[in-house]
């Protein structure tokens, strides 16, 4: 089920509150974070471990790792049926974001339907597979980053008897 969040008069957009507002660049490159006193539905925040996915700019899923926050209208809450397992929700949405994001909408602001993701048909085996599998798969995704980094922390050799070739 993906339950969509609240969406937000300028005035209800505080400078500090009870209640940080989550928005999709809060996940990637805005530090900069509003806040809001208002009491909402308990479906309207985002919990530590909660599955978010977010549709609107930025595209994918997301673990929430932080406080309790209330969550702004371009991100879904996804609530996984006893069927899915979360963890293995993150990587089936992850590996589809890519065919997902052929069927953009909007020309100044792309975003993915809502009734695009809820007629996604997809094949998912049993509960206790989808652990398994979700587990080989946040291994692969550790070790490719821990890769990453080590290959980002190298300098270029440079060979002064071999100016012409890139090594």
């Amino acid at each position: 089920m993906f339950l969509n969040g609240r969406a937000y008069k300028q005035d209800e957009l505080l400078d500090s509150g009870k209640y940080p507002v989550l928005r999709v660049g809060n996940f990637n490159t805005n530090d900069k974070w509003y806040y809001s006193d208002l009491q909402l539905p308990s479906k309207n925040y985002a919990d530590a471990g909660d599955l978010l996915y977010t549709w609107a700019t930025a595209f994918g899923p997301h673990i929430w790792k932080g406080t309790r926050v209330i969550y702004h209208y371009h991100i879904w809450k996804v609530e996984p049926t006893k069927d899915l397992s979360k963890k293995f929700a993150v990587h089936l949405l992850d590996a589809d974001q890519a065919q997902m994001t052929n069927s953009l909408n909007g020309s100044t602001m792309v975003h993915i339907t809502k009734g695009t993701m809820e007629n996604k048909v997809v094949s998912i085996p049993t509960v206790t597979e989808q652990d398994k599998i979700a587990d080989i798969l946040d291994t692969l995704d550790h070790t490719i980053a821990l890769h990453q980094r080590a290959n980002d922390s190298h300098t270029p050799l440079k060979c002064h008897y071999f100016k012409s070739y890139q090594l």
